[in-house]
């Protein structure tokens, strides 16, 4: 079966079409959809199908990172340790092209762990068709970049997702090309921060 395909506002999206995609998502669909660095996969948190149906179309081995998208710092530290010094980086940076990795607590399934230490990716977009869907779900979106495994760039355009994936997902959101950068991520998990990988937002607005 194809996938469905919906075009969405960049900046103003139906509640109609939110409210469909969030349906989707809690019926245990695998989207595409736009963020503010580049286009993401994403499903429900807690569905285990989903989330193995992603890895298989990233080519992830079992304890690869996947990203929790957040609404805001609130939200964050329902599902990951949030210390004073990890509040100031988040609340400096945040909404924006970074993530963060993380001490996950309870709420996070022991199987989207990052092997012994425990982490999580969080990060919170500035997007408005991401922030819509986060709104209306009321909780994070599992995520990850939308990039094959043998290609050098993420997705930019959601028809080029529809041309590779169109039989593998389940709905792809068209919100306009988003750029080729994926995150900055920064590893808030030890006691001073490590960048990971640069990538779209700029180090200097950490203070780093």
């Amino acid at each position: 079966m194809s996938a469905e395909f919906l075009e969405v506002h960049t900046q103003n999206p139906h509640l109609r079409q939110v409210r469909q995609i969030v349906a989707r998502l809690r019926e245990g669909a695998i989207i595409a959809y736009p963020t503010d660095s580049c286009y993401a996969f994403g499903c429900h948190i807690g569905d285990k199908a989903a989330v193995d149906r992603i890895r298989a179309i990233r080519g992830f081995g079992r304890h690869h990172h996947f990203t929790l998208l957040c609404r805001d710092i609130a939200e964050v530290a329902r599902y990951a340790r949030v210390d004073n010094w990890h509040f100031r980086m988040l609340k400096q940076a945040a909404p924006g092209p970074y993530t963060f990795v993380l001490t996950a607590n309870l709420l996070v399934p022991r199987r989207l762990h990052s092997g012994k230490r425990k982490t999580i990716g969080v990060r919170i977009p500035e997007n408005a068709i991401a922030m819509a869907l986060l709104e209306e779900l009321g909780e994070p979106i599992l995520s990850c970049t939308a990039q094959l495994p043998d290609d050098a760039e993420p997705f930019n355009e959601a028809e080029d997702i529809r041309d590779a994936l169109d039989k593998q997902l389940d709905l792809i959101v068209d919100g306009g090309p988003c750029g080729f950068l994926p995150t900055t991520v920064v590893d808030l998990s030890g006691s001073s921060p490590q960048i990971i990988r640069q990538g779209k937002g700029p180090i200097e607005a950490l203070g780093l």
